[in-house]
């Protein structure tokens, strides 16, 4: 078995396998903790559960006007990382035929140029975070190796991906078999170090934030606070 059958079978295997019974444990104990109940009168006027938990999950896309602009670059900066991020994952034609082969679902691809576009952000983007995180003194003070490990595990299949592209999408999809073995196998290895990590982590907040952010749109509109 070489790297390129390996990374795979077994690994891509393994990956998954933690990937979903890791954020499935994750969620699970977050449910099970022990919870006190909130036995004061919801304010006058204050909407239902479900609209808080909306409002509270709206409310923390965008940052309070009071600190729009000491917070511009971070916000510009996250967002055009977690868009490039998802163009690169949902729009490349090879990584939609890669998820149509594990689960038979598939959808029209975003043109080379956009994915080319939307990769160089997402670097660039990614850089810009660990030189703010590294210049800011609050910010270096309070990160951590979840933080450093994050990032790395992040930035590494965009770098592992670019490598392997050496000709258009459809082309790469059109040959029966793969020419830059070595590299593929590099990529897919970096995606199952992320798929692993994910449920550990602090990449854990791309789910866990509907939720936290959630509760606490229930907790301040039940006392009557507007977000």
């Amino acid at each position: 078995m070489d790297l390129l059958a390996f990374a795979r079978g077994p690994a891509l295997a393994f990956s998954l396998a933690v990937f979903a019974l890791g954020t499935l444990w994750r969620l699970v104990h977050l449910w099970r903790r022990p919870r006190l109940p909130d036995l004061s009168p919801p304010r006058e006027g204050a909407p239902p559960r479900w609209r808080g938990a909306v409002n509270g999950v709206l409310s923390g896309l965008w940052p309070r006007r009071a600190f729009g602009q000491r917070t511009a670059l971070a916000t510009a900066n996250g967002y055009a990382f977690h868009l490039g991020l998802a163009l690169i994952v949902f729009g490349y034609a090879p990584h939609i035929a890669f998820v149509q082969r594990l689960t038979g679902l598939a959808w029209p691809a975003l043109p080379d140029p956009v994915m080319y576009l939307a990769a160089a952000v997402t670097i660039v983007s990614l850089l810009l975070a660990i030189a703010m995180r590294i210049a800011d003194p609050v910010l270096r003070l309070i990160s951590n190796a979840d933080d450093r490990i994050s990032w790395a595990l992040t930035l590494l299949p965009v770098l592992t991906g670019m490598a392997v592209i050496g000709e258009p999408s459809a082309t790469i999809l059109a040959r029966g078999q793969v020419v830059y073995g070595g590299p593929l196998a590099l990529h897919l290895l970096s995606l199952e170090l992320l798929l692993i990590w994910f449920p550990f982590g602090k990449l854990m907040h791309a789910l866990l934030f509907v939720f936290s952010r959630g509760a606490t749109g229930i907790r301040f509109s039940h006392r009557g606070v507007k977000l």
